[in-house]
């Protein structure tokens, strides 16, 4: 690796000196919008393409992630764009969208319909994000320098039963199963007390003595530009760093931190010949002890041990436990020994204190280089471009960790003290030498592409552009994670492209763009396909019919696309189309009786007819601008059809005995399955001026909707079938409360989930056939999880004097989920959270004898020490609705006036403060703003400046 890195480092200054340069030097000017392969003009704009200026953005909303927050501006974007997974391009190199900082990016342009992204291919069949990261200018050199801190505070913790409540609870859930309750009165009394939080422990996770009130973030970013005649340039540096939100044991010395470098150097080498090169190296290091501590945090309960054991509590009589402490090599502060059990051998308290730490490393080196060729001498209008790039990550981690003994302890009361008579010793200490390396990944990306384009306008009115590419890119993939081989096939893209568009003066549009792919993924045969799009534009404001009668409207233009892409992207491997054998057929025993051997099966049948999956669509758009520009407008309709997805046929296809079961079978991958993708994305902006506050209200968002329109399968009730239904659709059963007594069991239909007694739940028998099984769930609605049915952004500038006020924020309504997690799901022995004062109980308790009786206003299923199978299934009960709007950001600027800089080498100053994350305004906002398992929501509070000189 080393011997790689070196090669590289080698290259990258040699080239550096060469001047050499990448071809997507493009033009940052606000009239220019980037798209596949090029610039085009907002004004010609006939696709479904929203861009957003990152480089002005930055002046009111400082970020650090590439696209982060960018939903709150952009309708059709929601994390995905309309519904599916886009490809990401930095610079037109398809790259990871956290390789590069929201500081060094000149504009981010979202293809969102089929005609757009048509001429990358295979790869951006679910579209494409551009992100083009900024350049020198004619102009003298400047230099920006950018400083933040920052703090992360959490929002909530979840909230979990203190020990004694817990054992309260879990003696009424054994009662219920028909047990001894576990623990007595004395045991729960002490514990309450807190009389000896070592023998009577009560765990709270979440607590000063782990973690901290916040953690702190902290970044610097210096950019350098300029330029003159013959050369641009532009540099960026920037560092980050953050510390973590836990601080016991090693974990306390956990951090992050980042250091980023870039630089693009655009050079004219002749009156005809451009070169451009852009380079960037990316330095992450990761700090982190050992431990799962969140993770524990949701599992552990409470009372279960103490995970220090106090050494001044030990007899002093028993000469072995002396021993132990004497030849412990982690006796934590000279007072303690580790504590576990028989079944906690280790836990993450003992690990962050003695297991050790995980160092990651990651190095990132992104290199393109490129040639522009003005051939206007050959042919007016005519130009070449070309360009190559090669991108290398390598990640690896370096560990420390060293194994340790975890003790039980006996107490017993010895004249009126607490002390423990024994010890059972689980494990050894051993301790490490050195560090080691544990997992480590390389990953290469190189990729190609060159085009001829010819622009050219004739009688100023026909305006022609057309363009001849081709493009491909490859990743190689190595990883070596505890002896593991890596994947075989590189992933890779190939494809020729042909765009030509015709406008004429500016008013009636048409574009033909195509594409001729390639996938190894295919048969011989059928690995090529052409995938066609048209897209037709009218700007009917320029008609005289239209201005001489509608005067508000300052601009508006009618577009229209149809395309059929091909692709391979739901094609999850290569040679699916190949049947195969295994050794594993199945066991003949021979004719003597005397022994036997295994014979050849079929794991999966031939398809040579296997094609690719398509995206069909038909997109009708409209742009305007209203009441001087008041008010400015984007809709898109679209209606997306993918054809095609792979499937078995096992249901409807192909005969039952093609299945042979005991994981053999005769069954090919064969395209089938189609569904349908319709939805409506908009945005609007108003820009009004009250005095001197200049106001600026955007809104953007999408209704969504799909259809599953074709499904091999085969069901007994039409209810269940999925064709028909949303691609999202989530199943479950109805809830019809909970079952009050053994009478209300006997009399309804028989639920088929475990043994059910009074306080479980009560399921509807939806097909009336006196059973309640997996027949019985139907469609509860969408699950939204690539997207909601109505999704939506809000922003608003208000600016005053030198003051800017900025906030955004992001919603969704029509979704569901269910409360399905270990906190509101407590089996068994699991630890129980604050929602199980609402259970449902009907006893009479055997310490007070006063009866207790929730039956009337219970909000949760009674108690039990099993895993409450019945009543631990997706329903109606646990459904609630994902309706929510987040406050992403807001963010106060105020630029210093430049008189204050006069005659000096500063000439800006801004400060601002921000916050982060702030607020979810919903129904079920705790539960949203909740984590489990997991590190906590933050709200960030940050204040920074930007001195320009």
């Amino acid at each position: 690796m080393k011997r790689k890195f070196i090669n590289i480092c080698c290259s990258f200054i040699a080239l550096s000196l060469l001047g050499l340069g990448e071809i997507q030097a493009q033009e940052n000017k606000d009239s220019l919008i980037n798209v596949a392969f090029g610039t085009i003009a907002d004004e010609d704009l006939t696709n479904a393409v929203s861009s957003v200026n990152v480089a002005e953005l930055l002046k009111k909303n400082y970020f650090t992630g590439s696209v982060s927050g960018l939903e709150n501006l952009v309708g059709g974007y929601t994390g995905n764009l309309w519904g599916q997974a886009p490809l990401i391009l930095v610079d037109g190199i398809p790259r990871n969208s956290s390789n590069v900082q929201a500081s060094e990016i000149e504009s981010v342009t979202f293809l969102k319909d089929a005609s757009a992204v048509v001429l990358y291919g295979s790869r951006a069949a679910k579209g494409a994000i551009l992100i083009t990261t900024k350049r020198g200018k004619n102009q003298p050199m400047k230099i920006d320098f950018r400083a933040n801190g920052g703090i992360y505070v959490p929002k909530v913790y979840p909230k979990y039963l203190d020990a004694d409540c817990y054992m309260a609870l879990y003696n009424e859930a054994s009662r219920n199963d028909g047990i001894a309750g576990r623990y007595d009165a004395a045991t729960i009394y002490h514990t309450a007390n807190g009389t000896n939080p070592y023998r009577y422990p009560d765990i709270d996770f979440y607590s000063s003595d782990y973690l901290k009130p916040a953690y702190y973030k902290t970044d610097v970013t210096g950019e350098v530009y300029g330029g003159n005649d013959r050369t641009h340039y532009y540099l960026n540096l920037g560092m980050s760093y953050n510390n973590d939100l836990l601080k016991y044991g090693e974990t306390k010395n956990n951090n992050d931190m980042q250091l980023n470098v870039r630089g693009n150097v655009d050079m004219q080498l002749t009156d005809w010949l451009k070169a451009t090169t852009n380079t960037a190296v990316i330095l992450t290091d990761n700090y982190a002890g050992r431990g799962d501590f969140w993770g524990t945090a949701a599992t552990l309960r409470p009372n279960w041990f103490s995970p220090l054991i106090p050494v001044d509590q030990l007899d002093p009589l028993v000469g072995s436990m002396q021993n132990y402490v004497a030849n412990s090599s982690h006796l934590i502060d000279g007072k303690y020994l580790l504590g576990g059990t028989s079944t906690d051998l280790t836990n993450a308290f003992a690990d962050m204190l003695a297991a050790g730490y995980v160092k990651e490393k990651a190095r990132l080196f992104m290199f393109d280089v490129g040639l522009t060729a003005d051939l206007g001498m050959i042919l007016q209008g005519l130009s070449f471009k070309t360009a190559y790039s090669m991108d290398y990550n390598a990640y690896y981690s370096e560990a420390w960790k060293e194994d340790y003994a975890v003790y039980e302890p006996t107490w017993s009361n010895v004249n009126g003290k607490d002390v423990i008579t024994a010890l059972t010793k689980y494990n050894d200490d051993k301790k490490s030498a050195s560090e080691y390396v544990g997992t480590s990944r390389y990953d290469q990306t190189m990729s190609f592409r060159a085009q001829f384009d010819y622009n050219r306008s004739f009688v100023g009115y026909h305006n022609v552009a057309v363009t001849l590419l081709g493009w491909g890119y490859q990743v190689q993939n190595t990883a070596d994670a505890d002896h593991e081989s890596s994947a075989y096939h590189r992933t890779s893209n190939v494809n020729l492209g042909l765009r030509a568009a015709y406008n004429y003066a500016h008013k009636y549009y048409f574009d033909f763009s195509g594409a001729l792919i390639h996938s190894a993924k295919l048969p011989e045969g059928r690995r090529n396909a052409l995938s066609p799009s048209v897209s037709l534009g009218w700007r009917i404001s320029n008609e005289n019919f239209f201005k001489d009668n509608i005067s508000f409207v300052n601009d508006l233009k009618l577009a229209a696309s149809y395309a059929n892409l091909h692709q391979d992207l739901d094609i999850s491997d290569y040679y699916m189309y190949k049947g195969y054998f295994v050794n594993n057929g199945g066991w003949y025993q021979w004719h003597d009786s005397s022994a036997g051997g295994n014979t050849t099966g079929s794991k999966r049948g031939d398809n040579p007819e296997m094609s690719f999956i398509t995206r069909e669509e038909f997109r009708v758009g409209l742009d305007a601008s209203l009441f001087s520009k008041l008010v400015t407008l984007n809709v898109n309709y679209f209606v997306q059809d993918t054809k095609g997805l792979l499937t078995q046929g096992a249901a409807t296809i192909y005969p039952s005995y093609f299945d042979l079961g005991t994981d053999l079978s005769f069954l090919p991958y064969l395209n089938y399955n189609n569904d349908r993708r319709t939805g409506v994305d908009f945005a609007v902006n108003f820009n009004k001026k009250f005095g001197e506050v200049d106001a600026t209200l955007g809104f953007s968002g999408m209704y969504f909707a799909s259809e599953a329109t074709r499904r091999d399968e085969v069901y007994e009730y039409d209810y269940q079938y999925r064709a028909g239904r949303a691609i999202d659709a989530t199943y479950g059963y109805v809830c019809e409360g909970f079952f009050q007594d053994q009478n209300d069991i006997d009399v309804s239909p028989r639920q088929t989930f475990g043994t059910v007694k009074p306080g479980d739940l009560k399921y509807k028998d939806i097909n009336e056939d006196g059973v309640v099984d997996s027949n019985d769930q139907i469609d509860l609605g969408h699950s939204g999880n690539s997207v909601s049915p109505f999704s939506f952004g809000v922003n608003l500038t208000l600016k005053w004097k030198n003051f800017t006020l900025f906030a955004m924020g992001a919603g969704q309504t029509g979704a569901i989920a269910f409360k399905n997690s270990s906190y509101h799901w407590n089996r068994g022995t699991s630890k129980f959270s604050d929602v199980v004062w609402g259970r449902w109980a009907y006893y009479t308790d055997p310490v007070t004898g006063e009866m207790v009786d929730t039956r009337a206003t219970a909000t949760y299923p009674r108690l039990t020490t099993t895993n409450g199978d019945n009543n631990y299934r997706n329903s109606t009960f646990w459904m609630y609705k994902k309706n929510r709007f987040n406050l992403a950001k807001v963010q106060l600027t105020y630029d210093c006036p430049a008189s204050m800089f006069k005659n000096s080498f500063i000439k800006g100053l801004s400060v601002y403060c921000n916050g982060d994350n702030l607020l979810v305004l919903s129904k079920e906002s705790d539960l949203m703003e909740t984590n489990i398992g997991s590190r906590p929501q933050c709200r960030f509070y940050n204040l920074g400046f930007k001195i320009d000189f």
